[in-house]
């Protein structure tokens, strides 16, 4: 009952248009401060970057749902960057962040969901890139589809998600009775989705995968993994 006017709203098309352009307003505020907490785990996930790199030796990088930026200062000096991201609201908060990180070359920006990477062609990427994005997409299937299709043989899949917690604990019942909410105010983002089990079923030669939690350890985003994966 609480949900129903938001409920109505979307089923108008009203909500949607709204918090998109929202949207992008609080991450600039939220994504700084989850930096600030996972930015160890991100030191350490991407300080192999550059072994993916192809024959020339320059990095071709895509990131899937490239939001505000956060991830550039985690780069490689001259890396060549591809930003895919379908709320084209982000892109004063993304040019912004590139401003601040000079160390990376922006080749192209595309407005597109990680599902339909069209304009992208096959085996043309070393290294795609994914945080917190898997948990909010429509389909995880397609969008990992679309990272082998792109990837060069060898490339790598780079990926920190929340996840679903153990299904007998207590923050998955909250996962679970917070999700219809959630939803609404995350963009599409589910608490309760099993990217685990989706990255295993895909045909990777080779995955790297560790399960985390991150502080504050009650809520219901506190379970994450975080690897990477080789085609």
């Amino acid at each position: 009952l609480l949900l129903l006017p938001l409920h109505l709203l979307a089923r108008l098309g009203a909500w949607g248009s709204f918090y998109k352009r929202v949207f992008p307003y609080i991450m600039a505020k939220v994504a700084p401060l989850y930096n600030h907490k996972v930015c160890k785990q991100k030191q350490e996930l991407f300080s192999n970057l550059r072994k993916f790199a192809g024959p020339s030796g320059q990095l071709t990088l895509l990131e899937i749902g490239t939001g505000t930026g956060t991830n550039f200062q985690f780069y490689p000096p001259g890396c060549r960057l591809t930003c895919a991201d379908p709320n084209p609201h982000f892109r004063k908060f993304l040019l912004k962040s590139l401003s601040e990180n000079r160390h990376v070359k922006l080749e192209h920006l595309v407005v597109a969901s990680g599902e339909k990477l069209h304009q992208i062609r096959d085996g043309t990427v070393d290294v795609v890139v994914c945080t917190l994005v898997l948990c909010s997409v429509t389909n995880v299937q397609k969008v990992l589809a679309e990272v082998l299709r792109v990837l060069r043989l060898g490339g790598a899949f780079y990926f920190l998600e929340h996840v679903a917690a153990d299904h007998s604990s207590w923050t998955y019942f909250w996962q679970k009775v917070c999700d219809p909410a959630w939803k609404y105010f995350g963009d599409g983002c589910s608490l309760s989705r099993e990217t685990e089990k989706e990255l295993e079923k895909t045909n990777f030669s080779e995955l790297n995968l560790r399960r985390i939690r991150v502080t504050p350890y009650w809520i219901p985003t506190s379970p994450h993994i975080i690897g990477y994966a080789v085609k």
